[in-house]
């Protein structure tokens, strides 16, 4: 229950002297005594839409991972540094015999004799353009409404990716550049969403409508991932591109139709509901008329854990999500539909724990049990420590696909609970302006990831347990020890 005796816990001011409160701090609101149903409500409605539109998002963003698979002629491309590593795991060893084999095509579809740094700088294109929309899009978004921003990142990105087979086609610095277009518009799509939930997320809700609709980047990796490589075998790699950009398109007018930036224009909200949400978190529950203390920003140390933090979760997330299905492919040879669907699994198990620590600790925070700032430790130490753990014991399983896929699975499961942690933190911190500290983290968030799909050749290359991809693997694991 997230009123009790008409009292809000709030971490804004709700009155016009400019000062913060405490988190959890008490303070005396005149609403109903009784909370607004959650189902079908729009705050849930909301978070339901934004659902979905992670999912594409990151369709959007992996559907090259796998396609790549189809689109290279795999003859004429495969690293030349492969044939200076023994081959310690065996094409036979998962009863495939067509793994790092260029896919069968139906009749007409092109393939490209791209090496493998020319796939890896494809394949990292995209976060070029990702790094640089980050902080004037939330910027812009905290200011003019998220709606906007968030809809119009992802109808571009769908619009841009439906070219994709046509850049192909001009050559490899077109699709470079398409791929850092499509990023550039999606830059904006996580510090809009925190921009709506500034206005939109009543404080004790907070944990599981953040978590339930940033939810959809692993459910999207989970269902595109599989859905790529059924594509790529039956109808040809093109098709990948044209379903996936006309699904952005297709979300993106009911994104228009059923959206509103605040509860207060809203037109289908009801007026109990309306009350609720604008006294849970202040009338204006954004940045209007408030200046960015830039110095004290850059001064604050809860700021910079938090990015650290993120920064070290996303290393290891980020590189499984671009370079898995390579990894799956060259080391351990599974086959087109076996590599997509195995890539896809880990995102199932992650985007379930998502779900289920946003609730619990909005449960934890209702209760009274722990103080704000003890929930988003607890559930960040735990989606860091756990992963890189299980990350260390794929670099032991040797050549047993069971063995690693286990692992992976586990890593990406138990990093699910960071999603009530680190990554609500800064809508705790800066509830006003979430968009400049959420800008701000998520610059760092896909940082390392251009490097990673730069080195994704070598990293590919290594199946000794000394070998470049068990150094990456314990590299991610550093990283996740030290957020």
């Amino acid at each position: 229950m997230a009123l009790q005796n008409g009292y809000s816990i709030n971490s804004t001011p709700l009155d016009e002297s400019g000062e913060t409160t405490p988190l959890l701090k008490k303070q005396v609101v005149d609403v109903d005594d009784s909370v607004p149903p959650q189902c079908c409500s729009a705050r849930y409605n909301l978070a339901i839409m934004m659902f979905f539109g992670f999912s594409v998002v990151y369709g959007l963003r992996v559907n090259l991972s796998v396609a790549m698979v189809a689109m290279v002629n795999g003859t004429n491309s495969q690293p030349t540094l492969n044939s200076s590593v023994g081959h310690e795991c065996p094409v036979s060893s998962h009863g495939n015999n067509n793994g790092s084999q260029t896919p069968d095509q139906p009749d007409g579809i092109p393939q490209y004799s791209w090496d493998s740094p020319t796939q890896g700088l494809l394949l990292g294109a995209f976060f070029f353009g990702y790094l640089v929309t980050q902080i004037p899009g939330g910027y812009l978004a905290g200011h003019f409404g998220g709606s906007i921003f968030l809809g119009g990142g992802v109808l571009g990105t769908a619009a841009l990716t439906l070219l994709t087979p046509l850049a192909a086609q001009l050559g490899p610095y077109w699709l470079f550049g398409l791929r850092a277009l499509e990023g550039f518009g999606e830059g904006v799509t996580f510090p809009a969403m925190m921009a709506m939930w500034a206005r939109w997320a009543p404080p004790l809700e907070r944990s599981r409508l953040i978590s339930l609709s940033g939810s959809g980047a692993n459910f999207g990796a989970f269902v595109a991932l599989p859905l790529t490589g059924f594509i790529c075998h039956s109808l040809g790699w093109p098709a990948v591109f044209y379903m996936c950009g006309g699904a952005g398109c297709i979300w993106a007018v009911f994104w228009f139709i059923l959206v509103s930036d605040q509860p207060g224009t809203h037109p289908r909200i009801s007026t109990r509901e309306k009350h609720y949400i604008i006294n849970s978190i202040g009338k204006d529950g954004g940045a209007h008329g408030w200046s960015v203390p830039l110095l004290p920003m850059v001064l604050s140390v809860p700021l910079w854990a938090i990015i650290v933090s993120q920064m070290c979760a996303n290393w290891g997330y980020y590189t499984l999500l671009t370079s898995l299905p390579t990894y799956m492919d060259t080391v351990l040879h599974f086959d087109l539909r076996q590599n997509a669907f195995l890539s896809a699994l880990p995102y199932l198990g992650g985007w379930a724990f998502s779900v289920i620590s946003g609730v619990v600790a909005d449960s934890l925070l209702e209760k009274e049990l722990l103080s704000v700032t003890a929930v988003r430790k607890i559930f960040t130490i735990t989606g860091l420590l756990l992963p890189a753990a299980f990350l260390v014991a794929v670099g032991f399983s040797g050549c047993s696909g069971v063995l690693a896929v286990t692992f992976l699975t586990l890593s990406t499961t138990v990093g699910g609970t960071s999603a009530a942690g680190v990554f609500i933190n800064q809508i705790d911190i800066a509830p006003r302006t979430p968009w400049r500290d959420g800008g701000m983290c998520s610059v760092y968030q896909p940082g390392s990831a251009p490097e990673e799909r730069l080195s994704s050749p070598c990293l590919a290359a290594g199946r000794s347990r000394n070998g470049p991809w068990q150094r990456r693997i314990r590299s991610r694991q550093k990283q996740r020890e030290m957020g």
